[in-house]
């Protein structure tokens, strides 16, 4: 193997208990999280990057070092690709050629999420590729399914694919959208298919079994 990685190790071996309850009370309270100064300013970027070239959108949430953010603007070439991750340290190992098919943004997710709803824009695809899973069971409402801005995720609509190495990470996600009205499927991920991200490709010469959600958010 190329490049080791551990497989995830967590304390829990079934859907959270608490799974639908958090699910549900966030789907009725509105989530009105303070967005930070430098996730505004980046989304101003995003939105003056597309007004001057509107196509549909794609979604890159969690990109890393956007890796997976080019390889997307490949795959949709009419549409504008967003890349999105906190860390400046991981954006700044970016290896691609900027171009104006895509941006990488230094943001929290949730608030361009938060932002792009308010705008009513919505997307056309929304990637979420192998996000922290954080795999304590107390750290529920820490993954992207159990946080209180899953509303803003639904808002945003289109064809979603969110991909872990831990398969009951996906099977939760699957479960909120289906509790929240919206349906798709869960699978493997082909050893066939050209990784879409850096840890994808780390993951699979590691030997993880990979694991997708595939569905519609319909409006």
């Amino acid at each position: 193997m190329l490049d080791n990685s551990s497989p995830v190790n967590s304390n829990q071996t079934h859907l959270h208990p608490r799974l639908a309850t958090v699910v549900q009370r966030h789907l009725h309270t509105l989530h009105r999280g303070q967005i930070a100064d430098y996730s505004r300013r980046a989304y101003a970027h995003a939105v003056e990057a597309l007004s001057a070239n509107p196509r549909p959108l794609v979604i890159d949430s969690f990109c890393g070092t956007g890796h997976s953010t080019a390889l997307l603007a490949q795959r949709h070439p009419d549409h504008f690709v967003i890349g999105i991750d906190k860390s400046a340290h991981r954006l700044g190992k970016h290896r691609g050629n900027l171009c104006p098919d895509y941006c990488l943004l230094q943001a929290n997710c949730e608030d361009i999420w938060a932002l792009l709803t308010q705008d009513k824009l919505r997307a056309a695809y929304h990637y979420m590729l192998y996000p922290n899973p954080w795999p304590k069971a107390r750290h529920l409402q820490r993954r992207i399914h159990g946080h209180a801005s899953l509303p803003h995720l639904l808002a945003l609509g289109g064809q979603v694919e969110l991909r872990s190495n831990w398969q009951l990470y996906v099977e939760e996600f699957g479960s909120a959208l289906h509790l929240a009205g919206h349906y798709g499927s869960v699978a493997r991920v082909s050893n066939s298919d050209t990784p879409l991200s850096l840890f994808e490709d780390k993951y699979r010469q590691s030997g993880h079994d990979l694991w997708s959600f595939r569905g519609r958010i319909s409006q």
